[in-house]
């Protein structure tokens, strides 16, 4: 029988999945649910030790002569201090030790109750890791609970092996042993690159082979990593939905695509093989966290577990561009051909549906004719950068070249500064679609002497924050214009005058097509070059939903 406390069976259940065959236990009231737990497991011997300052050191012996992780569980407050001394001599020595501390919940820290401290990063720097479990309530604290032991575990082994810190709230009542048998935990199993990738990457190829609809999903990558070859020899086996910033400029329609799925199940893959970084699309996150039960391999160039849809259960630490051209070894599977055309007949009808709709006067219908003017204008590099928020979704929609975003957290700050960076060390145009939240923000990114006239900027000025508009729940708040939508009355104009930039401006259709988008991309200047365009935040709105409901009507007609 094991403890009823749901944290503690989760880590009891992936200890044993990892291969954790030993543990020094003290003695204590708090950790015995733990102890209790580690005791009913015949997978794992336990060692017992009164002294925790010993105990760290016992633990660090065995591992040495192991090569194995060992766990060293203590009670709640100073007697997790007293790991510290064993805990530090691992890190250097990189022998894989797994604290586990016993806490008392949260809300009774500094509260002057007993053998209470803050014992979350107790160990500071000499831990590879360090965890706090929440005490789960609930499916995704379920989720989050086994996804941290998974990572502190996983940890203990990577980049050449060291200690780690998993510490673990426990509510009272402590003494209630009453689960028959613990919890069927997913194990995150990590694919060393310091074993030969090979032997990864022959794993990876014989599930892929073996699933019956395998999807590859390329987050964001640097560009050209991930070559057109690579794409179209994978392609004919796989679902790949990607992004302008997939290191590819082929935007699969990500957001168009699923507004005509709906909840339509048949188009959730079996297999998610994700690669690179963050995607844009937050319904396509949505969409592949309904699948269950699905096999989700990742490739992590530093091992980090990413566990982005949920279903997460193979990492490969390795660099993209150490990705085989070939996937698959046998011949092309008839069930993966299949999924490949329900997905691509919509993919197909997107982009048809895309290049005969004709926004009216709005952000998109800038956006459209930026792309289109720079396929058919420009001749030679050029660079493009996108802003965050509205910005980069619209250019998701009409761009088919590569371009460059700041995803990794995704905050509105920095986009000017990015772009104005990447100008002064490249010859070529550089040009950057930004929202006016963003470049106002931003605007001492203009604040250089040393910017040329290779920077050319278009800003989208519709007065406030317009991706809060489309928030139907928003509406309600009297708060909505002024404190979240951030609505202003100002122009870049006079920033330009002071800083000595190029101003163009438009302020409807007519002159936007007349001269101003024209002149924006054909200018000749020693000096950046910004084109304003303003338009109203109710027609964007407006013209997106109409965007939406095309997608919808093509997909039920």
């Amino acid at each position: 029988m094991f403890c009823n406390k749901e944290n503690v069976n989760i880590l009891t259940a992936l200890l044993v999945a990892h291969g954790v065959r030993n543990a020094v236990v003290c003695p204590g009231s708090r950790n015995a649910p733990i102890v209790h737990n580690l005791n009913e497991c015949s997978e794992i011997a336990c060692h017992p030790v009164t002294d925790e300052r010993s105990a760290g050191f016992y633990a660090l012996g065995m591992a040495q002569f192991l090569q194995q992780p060992v766990v060293v569980c203590v009670t709640s407050g100073s007697a997790l201090l007293n790991l510290a001394p064993a805990i530090a001599e691992a890190y250097y020595q990189h022998q894989s030790i797994i604290a586990v501390s016993a806490d008392r919940p949260a809300a009774w820290i500094d509260q002057l109750d007993g053998q209470t401290l803050s014992q979350p990063d107790a160990l500071g720097r000499f831990v590879r890791k360090a965890v706090t479990l929440p005490e789960p309530e609930d499916d995704e604290e379920r989720w989050y609970c086994n996804r941290l032991v998974n990572e502190a575990l996983m940890a203990a082994r990577q980049r050449g092996s060291g200690p780690v810190h998993i510490n673990v709230p426990i509510s009272e009542p402590l003494y209630d042993f009453s689960v028959l048998a613990l919890p069927s935990e997913r194990k995150i199993e990590w694919l060393s690159a310091y074993s030969p990738q090979v032997v990864a990457f022959s794993k990876l190829k014989k599930h892929l082979e073996h699933a019956s609809k395998p999807m590859i999903v390329i987050g964001q990558v640097s560009e050209n990593v991930i070559s057109p070859f690579w794409i179209t020899l994978n392609r004919q086996n796989a679902v790949i939905l990607q992004e302008s910033l997939s290191g590819f400029g082929n935007e699969s329609h990500i957001e168009e695509v699923l507004t005509m799925i709906g909840d339509d199940t048949r188009y959730l893959p079996d297999l998610i093989l994700y690669i690179g970084g963050n995607i844009v699309s937050k319904r396509l996150k949505q969409f592949l966290r309904q699948a269950r039960n699905i096999e989700s391999w990742a490739i992590s160039e530093d091992g980090v577990v990413h566990d982005t849809f949920m279903q997460l259960q193979y990492v490969i630490e390795c660099g993209v561009e150490s990705l085989p051209d070939r996937l698959w070894e046998g011949a092309v599977n008839g069930a993966h051909q299949a999924y490949c055309a329900l997905w691509q007949t919509l993919m197909m009808r997107a982009e048809d549906c895309i290049d005969t709709f004709i926004p009216p006067y709005s952000q998109m219908a800038v956006v459209r004719m930026f792309e289109q003017k720079m396929n058919d204008q420009l001749h030679g590099m050029a660079f493009v950068h996108y802003a965050n928020s509205s910005s980069v979704r619209v250019g998701n929609i009409y761009s088919r070249r590569y371009h460059y975003v700041n995803r990794g957290v995704n905050g509105i700050e920095g986009s000017l500064s990015t772009a104005a960076g990447f100008s002064l060390v490249c010859r070529e145009r550089i040009y950057l679609v930004i929202g006016d939240l963003s470049f106002f923000y931003d605007q001492n990114a203009l604040w250089n002497e040393r910017l040329r006239g290779n920077l050319r900027i278009l800003l989208l000025n519709n007065s406030g924050g317009g991706i809060f508009n489309r928030f139907e729940g928003l509406k309600q708040s009297a708060a909505r214009e002024q404190l979240v939508m951030g609505c202003h009355h100002t122009s870049a104009e006079s920033l330009c005058q002071t800083y000595g930039l190029t101003y163009l401006c438009a302020h409807n259709e007519e002159e936007l097509h007349r001269s101003a988008m024209s002149d924006f991309l054909s200018l000749e200047s020693e000096s950046p070059v910004l084109l304003e365009v303003f338009t109203d935040i109710q027609e964007d709105s407006r013209a997106l939903a109409e965007f939406e409901a095309m997608f919808n009507h093509c997909f039920n007609s």
